[in-house]
């Protein structure tokens, strides 16, 4: 009976402990997570990130109270950190792709390579981000498709963001024949691009001669526009170019193939 009493009382002793360490933690963390909260408040980072790390943030004070406690009610606890570890361990290795993600992530929403409404262009697919999520990133394709990619391949693949600079070139290639006037196609050309409100000023566009193809001359064209006119502006030039090679008589040279028949 006495050693019955005697073990009562002590693991009263260890559970009054217990309770009262974990209750005076759980008050800490509390207070503590004021500060925390505010500070994660401040970074210009997706809304979910900063709920998701701050969730993870109080998820690890809370452990520590809980361990505190247990140590301090002399709760041997080797044996439980040890199976945590393990534990830990075995969904580290089950979930590598989900870690892998989540660490991509976190680079992309604090080293900001990328935002939100920003153009990107990553493999073959082209749009504007919507958001940035701790596994996945979301973007919106010109031709309405919402493409969800994982948080790795933005991290080890390679990733155009066309809205960085603010401004874009575009490039276009037109061809003329061997036969026609250079100086006279680029300035039908150089005459085409200052009838288009959105080709910029500054920088300066040009028109060069790129190549000599099989059958007439390449000339490029670099026009700068904001990024938004990109689109807009190459349609409207490759278009208007035609036309008004053919309002001056400037041939388009293509593929062809004489046959001459000899008699």
């Amino acid at each position: 009976m006495e050693e019955i009493k005697n073990g009562l009382w002590s693991f009263a002793n260890g559970f009054l402990v217990f309770a009262v360490v974990l209750i005076l933690g759980v008050l800490a963390v509390r207070l503590l997570l004021i500060p925390i909260k505010k500070l994660f408040l401040k970074p210009k980072i997706d809304h979910t990130a900063k709920t998701f790390l701050f969730s993870i943030v109080r998820v690890i004070l809370y452990s520590v109270v809980v361990i505190t406690a247990l140590g301090t009610a002399h709760v041997d606890i080797t044996s439980l950190i040890t199976a945590l570890g393990a534990a830990a361990l075995t969904a580290g290795l089950a979930f590598q792709d989900t870690l892998k993600n989540f660490v991509s992530g976190m680079i992309i929403l604090f080293n900001k390579p990328i935002s939100a409404g920003d153009l990107i262009e990553i493999d073959m697919f082209e749009g504007y981000v919507d958001s940035i999520r701790i596994f996945y990133t979301q973007i919106h394709t010109f031709d309405n498709r919402i493409v969800q990619i994982p948080n790795s391949r933005l991290t080890s693949g390679t990733v155009v963001n066309c809205s960085s600079a603010g401004t874009r070139r575009v490039d276009i290639r037109f061809s003329v024949s061997y036969n026609d006037n250079l100086t006279k196609a680029k300035s039908v050309i150089y005459d085409v691009i200052s009838q288009i409100p959105q080709a910029l000023d500054e920088p300066e566009a040009r028109v060069a001669v790129n190549k000599h193809l099989d059958s007439g001359v390449e000339l490029l064209t670099m026009v700068w526009v904001r990024q938004e006119d990109y689109y807009d502006v190459k349609w409207q030039l490759t278009e208007m170019v035609k036309n008004a090679f053919e309002e001056n008589g400037i041939t388009i040279p293509y593929p062809h193939v004489e046959i001459v028949e000899k008699h």
